[in-house]
């Protein structure tokens, strides 16, 4: 069973063996998060639930300037949750966690989740790219959360995530000063990995997927569970999971050859 690219209006799907891609696409509102994005968000969630892959999630990809577009457009990732649907919501909808819930969705897929980042990454477009697993971006990123600017916080992740990415300083100013970050700056703090030019982001990211894909998916997708168990149940999830990949047939196939590339 694959997804159906006709069931998604605010995404754009294509799907490999070992990857699904996934495109933002409300251009028209430099693909705010509505709420028919995050339903969309969720559906993505449950095939990769029930069929692991690695996600590759992106945004509207910048067009070259041409004669009935002289301007071109620059790439977008998000610009954060829809003003006008946040604008209407009351004390429950935030208490329903809508952004952070699907966030901590992806954050949980079974297998790596890669952002590649171009332009504007704020707010929940922010929040959405520290769930990923890899981020890489483009020296037009721009990375921030103004939340408090708008009289509110960046509720859906940010707060805690953040602050394990970058450290408590940085992301204070992000979160309390409305501090946006250039795609250098990202890179030199460490939120994203790689910086590339705008027209490799794409290769970049499928490259890395690339890497992902030639691991033992099953060592991988334990391996990424491991990672983010609480520190207090280490070293001892650590050997279950060992005794569960020291038994399959994986372990057994690479292994031999290995040795058998060593032995010529």
């Amino acid at each position: 069973m694959s997804l159906r690219a006709e069931d998604f209006s605010t995404l754009r799907i294509s799907e490999d063996t070992d990857r699904l891609r996934v495109r933002l696409h409300r251009p028209e509102v430099r693909n705010a998060i509505d709420q028919q994005m995050v339903n969309e968000l969720h559906h993505v969630c449950e095939y990769l639930e029930r069929t692991p892959k690695i996600l590759i999630l992106a945004g509207t990809p910048g067009e070259a300037p041409t004669a009935d577009n002289p301007k071109g457009r620059k790439g977008i990732f998000a610009s954060g949750a829809d003003i006008a649907q946040l604008r209407e919501r009351r004390r429950d909808d935030a208490l329903a966690g809508i952004n952070s819930g699907i966030f901590d969705r992806i954050a949980k897929l079974p297998m790596p989740v890669i952002a590649a980042l171009d332009g504007f990454a704020l707010g929940g477009g922010a929040e959405l790219a520290y769930a990923a697993d890899f981020r890489i971006g483009t020296e037009a990123l721009r990375m921030g959360n103004p939340e408090t600017n708008l009289g509110i916080m960046a509720a859906a992740g940010a707060t805690w995530r953040l602050k394990e990415l970058v450290g408590e300083a940085l992301a204070k100013q992000i979160l309390l000063a409305g501090k946006v970050l250039t795609g250098k700056e990202c890179l030199a703090a460490g939120l994203i990995s790689e910086l590339h030019p705008e027209s490799e982001l794409d290769a970049a990211a499928e490259a890395l997927a690339d890497q992902i894909a030639a691991q033992d998916p099953l060592a991988v997708r334990i391996t990424k569970s491991v990672f983010h168990t609480p520190r207090e149940v280490h070293p001892v999830i650590d050997t279950l999971a060992q005794g569960m990949l020291f038994e399959s047939d994986a372990k057994f196939d690479r292994m031999q050859a290995f040795l058998d590339r060593k032995k010529k």
